[in-house]
């Protein structure tokens, strides 16, 4: 996969409300998102360490999350903090969810993926969230075709991150390689005053252009940029 060390969307950030939680995937990494109480933002690995059930399967409880199986809770950090069935136990410190980095940007929850590496968090742009795709095609595929401008003008602000202008809104697009064969385009508006709904209509005839349209072949924007000189 060409996609490496970076920031990635991985949910319109209102589209999680305070005391929720969903469970999504990069790189085929299942990850869970949460809102808790005070409405900060997390990403972690979805599972919970006792039995591996899906936290995204559990309830918020305050700024606590607590696994449905057999309700041990965790809390902003990933440290459990309390077993129902062993309610006076003091938990030990290595009873813990493995979290993620996270930001939120341009009406996004984002995550740093591999440490370090992943550089500078996305700037924070005035945005209005619009609405978030999941398209059966390979994030390559996805990626290139927007590159190439074959699915329409768009311009690659980064790896990854897009920006179009339909009727005076500007765009701004960011993929999430979900799996081998399962991409997410997060979509918000961050300038002009088209309606929400009309750009909603444009999304559906995008995604319908970048599951259908030829991407054999195809090399990266970057890769034709360097053969053209």
């Amino acid at each position: 996969m060409r996609f490496a060390a970076g920031w990635y969307a991985l949910a319109l950030g209102d589209g999680l409300e305070p005391g929720t939680s969903a469970g999504t995937q990069l790189f085929d990494k299942e990850l869970v998102v949460w809102r808790d109480a005070s409405g900060a933002s997390h990403v972690w690995e979805d599972r919970c360490p006792h039995r591996g059930m899906r936290l995204s399967f559990g309830f918020v409880r305050g700024n606590h999350i607590a696994c449905l199986y057999h309700g041990w809770q965790y809390d902003e950090a990933g440290q459990c903090r309390h077993i129902p069935a062993h309610p006076t136990l003091e938990v030990p410190e290595t009873i813990k969810v493995p979290t993620y980095a996270s930001v939120e940007a341009a009406g996004m929850i984002w995550v740093r993926w591999d440490g370090e590496a992943a550089g500078q968090p996305p700037e924070d742009l005035a945005a209005a969230p619009v609405r978030s795709l999941y398209l059966d095609r390979a994030p390559e595929a996805v990626a290139r075709l927007l590159e190439a401008g074959l699915a329409g003008a768009f311009e690659t602000l980064s790896p990854g991150t897009f920006a179009t202008t339909l009727e005076g809104a500007d765009l701004f697009l960011a993929l999430q390689p979900y799996g081998a064969e399962r991409t997410a385009l997060h979509i918000a508006r961050t300038g002009g005053d088209l309606p929400l709904k009309d750009i909603a209509v444009w999304a559906e005839e995008l995604r319908a252009s970048l599951e259908t349209l030829p991407a054999a072949g195809l090399a990266p924007a970057a890769q034709q940029a360097g053969a053209a000189a």
